[in-house]
Parts: structure tokens; sequence; C-alpha cells
């Protein structure tokens, strides 16, 4: 991923098949979709790759054990079957997570037990593992600090793991793999029309140089996720508003206050969501709220509510209780919500499936989803996009495409594993012998992950390599504070930046780490 060299090939191009607007999740996922049916494929992104909703997730790949006891069967069968594809396409990225359910009453095991067995048997042949009732032992082995008064027993259920950042560059790069061509901190203000009021393209500003130009194509597709009506009200200001975000705030703690490889899942909290307690790149994750916001916003910030919710809640089933001077970090995305304006839904209640809405004027917006369904969003977002553009229809072929990095036997204890075969690369990245040892015995970070961000990954300033090539930023905001000076003298000498360049880096990034701490 280069991004001078894609910024010159655009210009090399006068129509594109398709644009895409909107570098997360389902945005990545519609240019993998369109790149391998051989489409002309072009992604933009105002910010970097996965800066909003898609680096913020409780970093699972799941059907949705709460989307099933809200009775949204269809979509529960839709993401175990997505979750099983991504398993075996991405086997470098995901990983197999069992989670533990405490029940301190007579009746629960049971009744959960039932439930996740239905959940096992919608998964078919690609579920990961059997769900099992657990005696009272059998949940303390499991979850040593497990609050041990009044428990009962549990239940165990399987689902996936992953980095959601780390697989968003993974698959900016299996889209350029095939020909597509992705772009971050290019930012559309406009939609080009033509004389019958159609969309034939955009025109952009690129942020870095601040020029600005057109480009057209057949077809526009608005992967904006909580940003979407701004898009959609750029094509017709009078557009109804159809997206409704909700926030959900993660916290992050030492390991040792889960002590163990497996997660804890709260079936029931005091509002009526389900809580994790997720073990993640050696730290756990606490998680998550659900609290409607009138207006999306690129760096949004947990509430102070939010913060006692999770805290209080999580830690009726601990016997180390959390509080908030434990807090390592504190991360907030963003959920795009699809509007049924014909019922009146709480946040929690509004489905996470997702809706293809092609305008009058030809374009195709993707409203709500979430990170586990991404192929089947770009696949739909397509099968939209060659009816739209005329083009000529290819197959789908994603179910069995392997992403970047595919690697069967990755070694999950290795921290560069999320590289999947590129890890040897990224490891002789220098000769330097100290290329490869942390710049931190808190967090891991490497100059050579450094090097390599900047030079395979797109990776523009600093945030995006504490933020989002490592996940520094997400584990431990105090530690990543101290990395600054060591992280960006390797990126000066790297890009012969000067000591002003130096400065205002700094500053930008200090003014960001406060959202990310008490």
């Amino acid at each position: 991923m280069n991004r001078s060299k894609n910024i010159n090939k655009i210009k090399s191009v006068e129509m594109w098949d398709v644009i895409i607007i909107g570098g997360g999740a389902s945005g990545l996922g519609a240019a993998i979709e369109s790149a391998t049916r051989g489409y002309k494929t072009l992604l933009l992104e105002k910010y970097d790759f996965a800066k909003g909703t898609s680096s913020r997730s409780t970093k699972l790949i799941h059907g949705g054990v709460r989307y099933l006891q809200n009775g949204d069967i269809s979509m529960v069968i839709e993401a175990l079957k997505e979750r099983g594809l991504l398993r075996k396409n991405a086997p470098h990225l995901v990983k197999d997570m069992s989670f533990v359910i405490p029940t301190y009453d007579w009746w629960s095991s049971p009744f959960y037990g039932i439930g996740l067995k239905i959940y096992d048997m919608m998964a078919g042949d690609l579920g990961i593992g059997p769900s099992t009732i657990l005696d009272k032992n059998e949940t303390i082995d499991l979850i040593p600090n497990v609050n041990k008064e009044g428990l009962k027993g549990g239940v165990i259920y399987y689902d996936g793991q992953f980095d959601d950042a780390r697989m968003a560059i993974s698959l900016a790069q299996t889209a350029e793999d095939h020909n597509a061509i992705v772009l971050n901190y290019v930012e559309v203000i406009d939609l080009i029309k033509g004389d019958d009021k159609t969309v034939k393209g955009v025109s952009v500003k690129d942020s870095i140089s601040n020029n600005t130009f057109e480009i057209r194509s057949k077809v526009v597709i608005n992967a904006t996720g909580v940003f979407s009506d701004s898009i959609m009200q750029m094509d017709q200001p009078k557009s109804p508003k159809m997206i409704q975000p909700s926030q959900g705030v993660h916290i992050v703690l030492e390991k040792h206050f889960l002590n163990s490889n497996h997660a804890i899942m709260v079936p029931h909290t005091s509002d009526g969501r389900v809580l994790f307690a997720v073990p993640w790149l050696n730290h756990v994750v606490l998680g998550t709220t659900d609290t409607k916001i009138n207006k999306a916003k690129i760096e949004p910030k947990a509430l102070k509510d939010e913060i006692n919710f999770i805290l209080s809640n999580a830690g009726e089933y601990m016997t180390s209780k959390p509080t908030k001077k434990n807090i390592k970090s504190i991360f907030v995305g963003l959920r795009p919500l699809a509007i049924d304006n014909s019922k009146e839904n709480s946040t929690k209640e509004i489905s996470r499936g997702h809706k293809i809405k092609v305008s009058t004027t030809g374009l195709i917006s993707i409203l709500g989803g979430k990170w586990t369904t991404y192929r089947k969003i770009g696949e739909d977002s397509i099968e939209s996009a060659i009816i739209v553009g005329g083009l000529k229809h290819s197959k789908s072929m994603t179910e069995k495409l392997p992403i970047h990095g595919f690697d069967l036997k990755p070694d999950f204890k290795d921290p560069l594993h999320v590289y999947g075969s590129d890890s040897s690369k990224v490891k002789s990245m220098t000769k330097d012998p100290k290329g490869n040892v942390s710049l931190s015995d808190k967090i891991f970070i490497t100059k050579h992950q450094i090097l390599w961000a900047i030079k395979k990954e797109m990776a523009i300033n600093l945030e995006d390599i504490l933020a989002r090539r490592t996940r520094c930023l997400f584990l431990n905001v105090l530690e990543t504070e101290n990395l600054i000076n060591k992280v960006l003298d390797i990126m000066m000498e790297f890009l012969k930046k000067d000591e002003d360049w130096k400065s205002k880096q700094k500053l930008s990034f200090l003014s960001l780490t406060k959202n990310y701490k008490l």
C-alpha cells in the first residue's frame, strides 16, 4: 500500500466502475467484493482506515447471543455463517474464544444452556464448539476471579475474537492484492451529477496535499457508517434521517482482573444489555454500553454514567472489583443502527442487520450492519452496484477468499501473528538487532512495526501507528504518551521530517489522548 503511487494511479483512470466512500468494515468489504469480480474499484477514506467505529468494537466475531434473545433469528444465522467463513479465510486474525456465563440461581444454567444449544445448532457445520452446562467448581476453575458468593454454576459457549483495526488493514491489503486502489485522508466534498441528475462521480480533497479534483465513476457507494446521512443529504438535501447512532463504551484493565483465558458474558445487566469481560492483547476489555447519540462524532467521548455502569455491573461478577483508578484506557465506538421509521424502538432493540438503499439519483448507501457480516454487506452492495451501473455481472468469490497474510498455523502467542505470512518480512525490515525488541515493557510495539506501517500500510501520522497499526492507545493511554518521543524519532528519521513536524504531531496526538482517559 503506497499512497503516493495510488494518488498517481487515480489520475490515469478516466472512468471507474465503482467508487466507495468510507474505509471501515463495510467499505472495505465492498472494495474486495468489487475488485475480485474484476471491476475497476476505488475506495476513499476521509480519515484513516477504521478510524471510526471499525477500530472501536468489542473485538468479537460472533453471531450475537443477545440478538437471539431479541428474536432476530435471520441475522444470527447470517452472522454465524459469516463467523465461520472468516475463521477459515483469516485464521491469522480470528481466534476461537470461550465465554462463560456464571449463574446464581437454579434455573439460569438450563435456561441459557437450551438457548446456546440453539445457537450451536444455527451455526451448523461452521460451528466452533458445543456449549456445555458447568457446575460450580468447573465455573471457578475456568474463571478463578468470578464472584463465588451464591454461585450455582455456569454455561460455556464459543465465539470468535479478532483485532478489528488490524483486520481492516488486512482487508485494505486484500483489496489492493486484487487491483483495487485504496486511499486514506481523501475527503469526498461533493457528488458529481450528469444532465439526468444521476450520480456520475465525486469531487474530492486530498487532505495531505490540499489538492482538489474530480473522479468519474459508473457507481458510487456510500459506506460511511454513522456518517451515512451526511452523504445521503449531500445527494438529496431533504433526505430523511436513516441512521441512529448508538454509543458503546469499553474500558481496558490489566489482565489480573479476569485472570483467565476465558471471557465472561453477563447476560442481563441493569439496563437489560449483555456485558462482556474479554481477554485481549494481555489486557481485559469490559463493555459495552448502549447510549442513544443525537450527533455522530469521529472522536466520541465516554460519559461518566457509562463508565460507572460498566464498573458496577462487571464488579458484580468479579472478586477483584475494578475501580476508576484501575482503568488503563477507554475507547468509544458508535454503532450505525439503521432506523425503522415505522417503529419507536430503544437502541438496544434496533436490529444490527444491514440495509442497502438506492436513491433516485443512483447513490447506493449501506445502512447498519456489524463487523462480523462485513463480507455479506459487501456482496449485497455490489449486487446493487451491478444493476445501478449496468456492469457486466460476475459472481461473488469472497466466501472462500483468503485474506491478506493468510496463515493456517499462526502462533497466537507471537504479538506479530496479526501480520500472518508477512510477519517474517516485518521482523527483517532492517538489520538493527533491536528492531524487533519492544519499545515498552507494558505494551508491544517495535521499530520494525513502525517502519512497516509507514512503508507498507499507508500510515501517515503518529495516531495511525499508535492507535490502529499497533493498538497501544487502546491498551494503555499513559504508557502510550510515554512512547511518543521514541516513536516520533523513528518516524522522523525514516520520513526525513524536522523538529517542527515532530512538535505538531506530538501536540495533535496529545489532544486526542484526552478522550481515552478519565
